[in-house]
């Protein structure tokens, strides 16, 4: 007896591969509250870009007006202008990006272009009162993102995937209710663009999914496509 064709996301591996992918980040994203303390602008959404004007060209901003609530730094020196929709070619550059030129999502987010000496993003908040982790969305550079509690850098992991982004998570349990700097940076070479385009910034109260909650969820995981293979 031939086998029914069908378009059960079980026959197809693919498909299974995309649905599971899809439910791994969506789990992990419920975990994350949407709590700010007193930090502002963590999604980036409160973008209202305006012209630095002269002498500058056309694509330059105001920071102000471009990451309300954030510092911007080119290596140790703050800056007051920011790229809009411009991507450098080596120099470094912050960069904010709309829906049409690479926002992860939403309509705005911003790229960290390091090369020598180096870019970041800095602001200082309180963070909310039970804070385990730290969570953002990112598309990877070609060197390293260092985030920064204060002058402490704190280790960060990918923790699941989205269509376009990574799901980045670190353990910041320890400033918990204090006024605290976050800082995002992209350091890079002389020769190289280290470009880290990041967004949707999140405090969570679970703590950060460990190696056996990661496991625990590939386990439900494998059972839910079981499940579907039954159907």
């Amino acid at each position: 007896m031939a086998r029914e064709s069908g378009l059960r996301a079980a026959d197809d591996p693919v498909k299974t591969t995309k649905l599971i992918a899809g439910f791994s980040v969506s789990f992990l994203a419920a975990l994350s509250v949407q709590a700010q303390g007193t930090f502002q602008n963590l999604n980036f959404e409160e973008a209202n870009p305006v012209a630095a004007g002269n002498p500058y060209p056309a694509y330059d901003v105001t920071a102000a007006s471009a990451l309300p609530g954030w510092t911007v730094y080119y290596g140790t020196t703050q800056e007051t202008v920011v790229a809009y929709n411009s991507f450098s070619t080596g120099a470094p550059q912050v960069d904010l990006v709309n829906a049409a030129n690479g926002a992860i999502d939403g309509n705005y987010s911003v790229i960290l272009q390091g090369s020598l000496p180096g870019v970041s993003i800095s602001q200082t908040g309180l963070i909310p009162a039970g804070t385990q982790s730290l969570y953002f969305e990112a598309e990877p550079g070609l060197g390293s993102l260092d985030v920064l509690m204060g002058t402490q850098i704190v280790p960060i992991g990918a923790i699941g995937t989205g269509s376009n982004y990574t799901l980045y998570g670190a353990n910041i349990s320890a400033w918990a209710d204090d006024s605290e700097q976050i800082t995002f940076a992209a350091l890079g070479d002389s020769s190289e663009a280290n470009n880290w385009n990041i967004d949707d910034i999140s405090f969570s109260d679970v703590p950060e999914p460990s190696t056996v909650a990661l496991t625990a969820i590939g386990g439900l995981l494998f059972g839910a496509r079981k499940w579907f293979a039954r159907r």
